[in-house]
């Protein structure tokens, strides 16, 4: 006969253990451990041993992708959903996870696959209520159940081509003690689902639900289990949302999908750098950064504001970019560049709500602080991209000329870039630099006044070090 066995779980890590600790011995976390009864059998019986195989034998067939109807999701998804995948899609509450799944999955029933919709946080009549806003989502078939024997013997029987679970912390398996959500259920759900997903052949969709830090609620085998892991970003009070891959076994994690949000769903946006990219002539600290997300070059706007601080410790506050990135820069702007900044607060933000995680946009960062340090817009009809070194040098940025094509798109007609960058035909002109300080000199017209900058500029004579510098 089977006894219950009571354990204690970390709801961060998985890690288990006999007794309560206030530190998980996994991930050192605090008061992370919970208490769960789990069922054990006796020992089990031993099984048949079975020949390996040779790997140069195994036959490899490419199995054909599942358009999802949507091209920005199956350009984050590498070109479609696989047959027998299970992909797991987090983010933040009233994102619009539901929204773009059910669009998906409207788009798939009208091509003559069959795609279900498993939903347990939702009334029937609710969802209902979402597909006419959206439209065409008739022939999605739908079940509203939590109970994981239910849910995974209706996969079996019904075989759909896509199938989307919405979401998987509200399954239960009834054999075990703990209550929907918790890191056991959790386990159980998704690796179930994962054998009738392989088994079955179809490509199913968890919704999982984020923490108070983003990550995905749940233990972090979850994310080992699921061949993708994506990530649905965006503040619900503004229009736009990014999806981007943080694991993809089938394709590139470099992928950044955008999506605007409408009165009829979630729009793609197939052209960003002209919603993110544009900059208005003669405004003072913005300059326009050439990022690479994966194989898509976006045009995003850097904004900057450098103000006088009376504080003892100048705040360096950054949206859209890496915080420690931005020390880096400010630091390597008054060394080797002579922005002076020790006593001046540095806000930079990222238009649009994009993150720039690529070392490419330093260079744009840079240039924006500079401008608004030293009152000065860049030129006209200018953007840059380059990576910036501690010594002040700048380094060369992957795949240059299709950032260089567009920025030609936008009618950009100059680029600063590290030197050595080189342009096609009908790209603009490559200004090669150096160093910062020469990038600076070619980006930025003639600075003004103190006076004219306002009593919140910083001035920008600078101290002479005793090395010269």
């Amino acid at each position: 006969m089977a006894r219950v066995v009571v354990q204690f779980t970390c709801s961060e890590c998985g890690a288990t253990t006999g007794r309560w600790l206030g530190k998980c011995p996994g991930c050192g976390a605090f008061g992370t451990l919970v208490e769960e009864l789990q069922g054990r059998d006796g020992l089990p019986e031993r099984s048949a041993p079975r020949a390996p195989e040779r790997l140069g034998d195994v036959r490899v067939e490419e199995a054909a992708r599942l358009s999802t109807g949507v091209p920005e999701l199956d350009r984050v998804l590498g070109g479609g959903l696989v047959p027998a995948s299970l992909v797991l899609l987090g983010g933040e509450p009233g994102v619009g996870k539901s929204t773009l799944l059910l669009t998906a999955l409207g788009a798939v029933a009208r091509s003559g696959r069959r795609a279900l919709l498993v939903t347990g946080e939702e009334s029937v009549a609710q969802v209902r209520l979402r597909a006419e806003r959206l439209g065409g989502a008739d022939d999605v078939a739908i079940l509203a159940e939590t109970e994981l024997d239910a849910v995974c013997a209706t996969i079996e029987r019904e075989a759909p081509g896509v199938c989307v679970i919405d979401s998987v912390q509200t399954l239960y398996a009834s054999e075990l003690g703990s209550a929907p959500g918790s890191v056991a259920q959790v386990r159980e759900a998704a690796a179930r689902l994962l054998r009738v997903a392989k088994r079955s052949g179809v490509a199913t969709v968890l919704v999982g639900h984020v923490t108070k830090d983003g990550a995905v609620a749940g233990p972090r085998v979850l994310e080992h289990l699921v061949d993708c892991v994506l990530q649905f970003e965006g503040d619900r009070y503004h229009a736009h949302r990014i999806l981007r891959a943080a694991k993809n076994r089938f394709g590139s994690t470099n992928e950044l999908g955008v999506f605007e949000m409408t009165a009829a769903g979630l729009v793609g946006v197939p052209d960003p750098s002209t919603l993110f990219g544009r900059t208005r002539a003669g405004e003072v600290g913005a300059a326009v950064a050439v990022a690479l997300e994966g194989t898509r070059p976006i045009l995003l706007e850097v904004q900057a504001l450098v103000s006088r601080t009376d504080l003892a410790m100048p705040r360096r506050v950054g949206t859209g970019v890496d915080p420690k990135r931005l020390a880096m820069i400010v630091a390597v702007l008054g060394r080797h560049a002579g922005v002076p900044l020790g006593t001046a607060d540095v806000f930079v933000n990222v238009a649009g709500g994009v993150r720039i995680d690529e070392p490419g946009a330093d260079l744009a960062v840079a240039l924006a602080i500079a401008s608004a340090a030293r009152a000065a817009p860049l030129r006209e009809g200018i953007a840059a991209f380059g990576e910036l070194g501690l010594t002040g040098r700048l380094r060369t940025a992957a795949q240059a000329e299709r950032r260089l094509e567009e920025c030609a798109k936008l009618g950009l007609t100059v680029v600063v870039a590290p030197d050595g960058t080189r342009g096609g035909q009908g790209t603009p002109r490559v200004v090669g630099v150096e160093t910062l300080r020469q990038a600076l000199q070619a980006s930025l017209e003639t600075a003004r006044s103190h006076d004219e900058g306002g009593e919140n500029a910083v001035p920008t004579t600078r101290r002479v070090a005793p090395d010269g510098r």
